[in-house]
């Protein structure tokens, strides 16, 4: 898994819907997810500070959290299927843990709240993220088949305390 941060909402240039965009720790990778206007609207709130006269929907949800001493420990989004990204608030009071099916939107929505990390696991993003710093992948590749091109089978060995040449 991935730990994300929420680099902000944007808007698909075509269809105007609203776009949670995540980025990793590295601003390497950036994780697009088309949400709805609600959700973004939620989004931004926490993003700009903004504190509604009344609990809105996420809102209350935290309050249900606090109110029965539950923690909010992360949130995965863990899949992708037919464009649809999955996620789960993973949830604990006391010694119990549960992992509650939501909506990635929901989720994020409610982890910016709570202030609990956005985890996305590596299949997802190699589905379906972008890259940010194309330079950056392509030195890494370059680094990449440097050190493959220069790796002996004695690399190998030499460096688990094996001998070479059937020695024990």
């Amino acid at each position: 898994m991935i730990e994300m941060k929420v680099a902000g909402i944007a808007l698909d240039a075509v269809t105007k819907s609203p776009i949670v965009l995540l980025k990793d720790s590295l601003d390497r990778r950036a994780l697009p997810i088309y949400i709805g206007q609600d959700q973004a609207k939620a989004i931004i709130s926490v993003l700009e500070k903004q504190t509604p006269p009344r609990p809105l929907t996420h809102d209350l949800f935290v309050n249900l959290l606090q109110g029965w001493d539950m923690n909010l420990e992360k949130i995965i989004i863990h899949s992708l299927q037919d464009n649809t990204f999955y996620a789960i608030l993973c949830v604990r009071q006391g010694e119990t843990r549960k992992e509650i099916d939501a909506r990635p939107s929901d989720a994020i929505a409610i982890a910016l709240r709570t202030g609990c990390p956005i985890w996305v696991m590596e299949e997802v993003i190699a589905d379906a993220s972008i890259p940010v710093d194309r330079d950056a992948d392509e030195e890494e590749r370059r680094a990449f088949r440097a050190f493959v091109s220069n790796i002996r089978p004695e690399d190998f060995t030499q460096r688990r305390g094996f001998k070479t040449g059937g020695e024990a």
